[in-house]
């Protein structure tokens, strides 16, 4: 279970054993008030927790500077976007970065095709670091998939219609969003065709290597943006560091950081 949804339990918890307390206790004086006061003040705390600790959480770590130790010698930085562990002598840092592609191949042309694996080599070959790429697809539960699908592309749909009603519109932006519209309105005519709906998770993952926890956190983060620029820039997909539970989610995927790193550069 995420820790920002036992954060929220724990907290509806507490605030139900108050009330109890309260009205089942008896006799409590002026701490009645006070103690319905923190009951309600905890509930609330439950609701934004459950509904916004994907960001209150890493917020209040990065400012607090809480390290999260995972698990032994794994630590999670009080930003929550990046993983260390030290191997010897060397700590090692590793990020995570989501990238959004909204085309498929099997919507493509052959030139199409052709011209979109040139784009992917030009981005490989534009990393100057060991860059791990993985691809994960799954086949989706079609209940109430199919809302879901619908309400994403009225979002997208939106969204161009305010980026076009802009005086300095984004011609970036608009061509992203009208690729969006273009994926849900092609998952939803396969929806109505009978055929099941496959989905796909890219996220790629760098490491970064240094003498202490700082100076290979600083050398991962110019990694990052190094690959956020080339992906991008040459695949004009969406591209963000994964934060949080979702930097998490990666992590328990790889579970351990990629070994042999100067080996692996020493090869390419």
């Amino acid at each position: 279970m995420p820790a920002e949804r036992n954060m929220a339990l724990a907290a509806f918890a507490i605030s139900a054993v108050l009330v109890v307390l309260v009205f089942v206790g008896g006799g409590l004086g002026g701490l009645t008030p006070l103690l319905l006061i923190a009951s309600v003040a905890l509930s609330c705390a439950g609701l934004l927790i459950f509904k916004y600790g994907y960001w209150i959480v890493p917020f209040l770590t990065k400012r607090v500077r809480v390290i999260d130790v995972i698990e032994e010698p794994y630590e999670v930085t009080p930003t929550q976007d990046a993983v260390i562990k030290k191997i010897g002598s060397s700590y090692y840092a590793s990020m995570f970065i989501h990238v959004k592609i909204y085309e498929s191949s099997t919507e493509k042309s052959e030139d199409e095709k052709r011209a979109f694996m040139d784009l992917w080599e030009r981005a490989v070959s534009s990393m100057k670091v060991v860059t791990k790429f993985c691809l994960m697809s799954y086949t989706k539960d079609l209940s109430k998939y199919r809302t879901i699908i619908e309400n994403k592309k009225a979002e997208a749909q939106l969204k161009l219609a305010n980026e076009r009603g802009k005086p300095d519109s984004d011609k970036f932006q608009i061509d992203t969003f009208e690729r969006e519209i273009s994926m849900w309105d092609n998952m939803i005519s396969k929806l109505s065709t009978g055929d099941p709906p496959i989905s796909q998770v890219t996220y790629i993952m760098t490491t970064g290597q240094g003498p202490t926890s700082e100076m290979a956190l600083a050398a991962v983060k110019n990694q990052a943006n190094e690959i956020k620029s080339a992906i991008s820039a040459t695949l004009n997909a969406e591209v963000a560091v994964l934060i949080g539970e979702d930097m998490r989610r990666c992590f328990e995927w790889e579970f351990m950081l990629p070994p042999m790193i100067r080996e692996e550069v020493s090869v390419g």
